[in-house]
Order: C-alpha cells, then structure tokens, then sequence
C-alpha cells in the first residue's frame, strides 16, 4: 500500500484534542503517517469548536483554509469532525460541498474505518453524540512525552443557562476506574509524568455508572499509578464538593495541589438564572475550606462577564469577590449569545460594548492581583518538569511548576543549569530570582528527577497544533 500522509488540526479545549489523538491513534494503526505540513496531505482533518460564537467562526475559517489547501494540493479528501459538525451538519453539508465528511461528536472514532478507502467512501453525516472510548481504543499523544490528558468522561448532564455543551455531546458517559486506570498506566509506560483530568464535569464523575464510583476513588486509585510524579484536576464543577473529595486532593502525594473549579459568577441572581445550583456565599465557604485543608493550594476559576441582566450592582460584586478571593489563575470571558440555550433567550441581553469594558475592567484587576502573588515565589526553590527551550532564545529553557498547568498558566523560565545539563520531563529544583505577570525566573539548584529513556509510540513527534478557546 502506498503510504498515505494526514494532517490534523485541532481547535478548542483538550477534551477535543484527546479526541483527535484517538483518530491519529486509528489512522497511524491502520498505516497513516502524520504531517505537520497541509500541503504534504492525502486527507485533511479538522476537528471543530463551536461553543461560542468566536469559536465557531475560527472553526469555519479553518475549515476554509483546509478546503484551500485541497484546491491546491494533493489532498483527495476533506474531513471535519467536532462540535461544528455536530452542531450544525445539515447546514455545513449543504454550504461546504468541498468537505467530503462531516462526524460528529462521538463519530471521530469511525474515521480510520471511513478512510481505509480513500478513493471509494461515498460522503457521508454522522452526527453521533453516544460515544466515549476506552483504554483498548488505540490513541498518540500529540503532547511532549512527559505530559498528557486524560479524559475521564464525556458528555454533561448540567443545564447552565448560557451553555450549549450538553447539546453537542449529550448526557454523561463516565469511564470504570480500572479502566481509567489502565490508560494512565500506558502513558506512564509511555514516559508520561504530569496526567491532566479532563472532562466535561470532573466532581459529576461516576455516576451514571453502576455502583456510582466517586472522584476521590478515582484519584486515590491514580495516586498508585508507578511513574505519574503530577495528577491534575481540571473543570470541577463546584455544586458537588464531599470531603472525601478535599481529603483524596491533600492526602494523595502525586496529585497537585491545584484545581481548575469554573464558578461563572458571585451574583446570587445571576447564578440563579445561569442554573448553577448554588450562591455565592457556598462558593465562598468551598474556597474557603479548601485553602483551610489544603494551604498550598492553587486555585483556578473561570468567570463571565456581560451575563443577560447583568446590572452593574451584579459588576461590582463580582469584582468585590475577585479582591477578595484572589485567585491564583483566572480566565475572565464575555458571554456569548447561544441559539439553542435558555439564557440565549433571555431578556436584558448586553451590548458587546458594555461587556468589553466589563471584561477590561476584570482583566485589570486580576493582573494586578496576580503581580503581586507572584512576587510570593521570589527566593523560593520549587520543583518544575522541564519543557524544553525558551521558543526566542536557545540560551534558555522553560519549564513549569505544580501550579502552573500546561498552556494557560505561564512557566518558569530557567537561565542557570547544572554541568551536564537536563533534558524536557525532568523534574528539577528551581531557585526563583525574578517574577513577572506569568511566568517566573530562575536556575536549576538540583536534578531531583530525570526522564525516563522511553520510545515514542510513533516515529514523529509532531504536536497537533490546537487553541484553547473558552473553557
């Protein structure tokens, strides 16, 4: 068989990168060889975001530029996966005919089978929100080796007013522990060392299962994984927060101590229209009792501004509650009117003006904020995972510490390194000698720990390229 080469782009969140890792994982099975260049395609593949606005249009720009690169090119065919897809089928297969399938949600996992006849498969729809995979289904991680996701479930049975995920990946379909369990021990055998949960509600985790397993079995069970020195826990959804689930956190040595829990606001009204199940002051007394149990925690938390209704008395107690909490990572997003969601229809929808100065204002505050803690670290050792060279200079490397997540939390920037040097996925202390918005800087005092010398499962390394959108 003549070798046949796909490239993959990936927008969104990393819950739709770990899908496409698992339709690089089939194609590269059945004989596929992935290219960093569209142009050096057979198939193109774009997986699609379309939880707002914004991203729905990077995604049809993408899928444009694809479709350019197929005029042009060499590539024979044109396959868009993802939310988009799922979301808007009918229309796209109308308004595209350049794009030769379209998969929805849970369909990503039928492409390897869809493209075994490149030249034959007549078009095909499939939108298909019913799918979660295992531990079985093949899957490349397109991260550096020392560093992966792993999702624990699909899907979302919440009903947030200003939401459209349930709709285009349908109810919750949790995973078995054991078998979550095997996937994090092939990815440490892989030489990974830092596993990201994700999911699209991390504290629902189990139960819609039999037995309804419960997060904090789930993390106690990876606390025993041989090789994982990093467990990080993303996208807690704050109304369901037990102690057994604060006790697993502080107690289990190689989880983090960081949490990624979305709050949205600090307004009882607006937290009552979004449907979020619970009002500020329980979100305060959570914050509360995990800084109390866990000192050291990092808290991320994610907010919106320019909700349907938001008055500017509904402003200030959000920023009131901003001082007041001082979160260690914070991402601040305007709403975005949602066909399909009920806040979508809401009355008292703000101009985008009114929301950009909103957002500003936040934006401002929390950057002040985070200034100031990060001057906390200064004269401090920590322990950071090595990345690899500064992307604007070889004569320095950058790493990140336990609070630092990959992507969206800065790094540590590393001017000073022992005789002998290190290499990305070791684990190494860091004196801190200067501190900025984001990222810190310092050099190595100890190799605490080195990488492991491992074999990638593919003959590239190639990172599918992805961006991180509203979360």
């Amino acid at each position: 068989m003549t070798q046949k080469n796909v490239h993959i782009v990936t927008l969104g969140c990393p819950k739709n990168r770990v899908d496409s890792e698992i339709m690089l994982g089939g194609l590269v099975e059945g004989g596929w060889q992935l290219t960093e260049q569209a142009e050096d395609a057979d198939v193109l593949v774009v997986n699609t975001c379309a939880f707002i606005e914004a991203s729905k249009q990077e995604s049809v720009e993408a899928i444009l530029e694809a479709a350019r690169f197929k005029t042009e090119g060499k590539a024979q065919k044109l396959v868009v996966t993802g939310c988009l897809s799922q979301r808007y089928a009918d229309e796209l297969s109308q308004e595209m005919p350049e794009v030769d399938h379209f998969l929805g949600t849970s369909a990503y996992a039928q492409l390897p089978k869809l493209l075994a006849d490149v030249d034959g498969a007549p078009r095909q729809v499939i939108p298909d929100p019913d799918y979660i995979h295992s531990s079985a289904t093949p899957r490349i991680n397109s991260l550096p080796s020392y560093t992966a996701y792993l999702k624990i479930s699909e899907g979302c049975d919440n009903d947030c007013a200003f939401c459209i995920i349930p709709t285009l990946r349908g109810g919750q379909r949790s995973r078995p522990i054991d078998d979550i369990v095997r996937e994090a021990e092939v990815l440490a055998g892989q030489g990974v060392r830092e596993i990201n949960l994700v999911a699209q509600d991390l504290t629902a985790y189990g139960h819609d299962l039999p037995g309804r397993p419960k997060l904090h079995e789930l993390i106690r069970a990876l606390g025993e994984v041989k090789g994982v020195r990093w467990v990080r826990l993303h996208y807690a959804y704050p109304r369901n927060f037990p102690e057994a689930l604060v006790a697993a956190i502080r107690d289990t040595p190689n989880v983090v101590k960081y949490l990624d829990m979305p709050v949205q606001h600090a307004s009882d009204r607006l937290l009552r229209s979004m449907r979020r199940g619970r009002n500020a002051d329980f979100l305060r007394g959570l914050l509360g009792e995990l800084r109390a149990q866990i000192p050291d925690i990092v808290l991320r938390t994610s907010l919106i501004v320019g909700l349907p209704g938001e008055t500017e008395e509904d402003f200030q107690l959000l920023l009131d509650f901003i001082r007041e909490q001082r979160f260690d990572h914070l991402g601040i997003f305007r709403y975005s009117q949602e066909e399909g969601t009920l806040a979508g229809e809401m009355d008292g929808q703000l101009d985008e003006e009114t929301k950009l100065v909103r957002w500003n204002q936040a934006m401002e505050l929390q950057a002040e904020i985070r200034a100031e803690q990060q001057q906390n670290y200064v004269g401090k050792e920590i322990e950071v995972l090595v990345e690899g060279p500064h992307e604007e200079t070889e004569h320095l490397l950058v790493g990140r510490h336990a609070g630092q997540a990959p992507e969206i939390d800065g790094q540590v920037i590393i001017n000073d390194v022992p005789e002998g040097g290190v290499s990305p996925g070791d684990i190494v202390k860091v004196r801190i000698e200067e501190a900025y918005e984001y990222d810190l800087v310092g050099g190595v005092t100890e190799v605490v720990l080195k990488a492991p010398v491992v074999a990638r499962p593919t003959p590239f390394g190639a990172r599918l390229p992805v961006f991180n959108s509203h979360r």
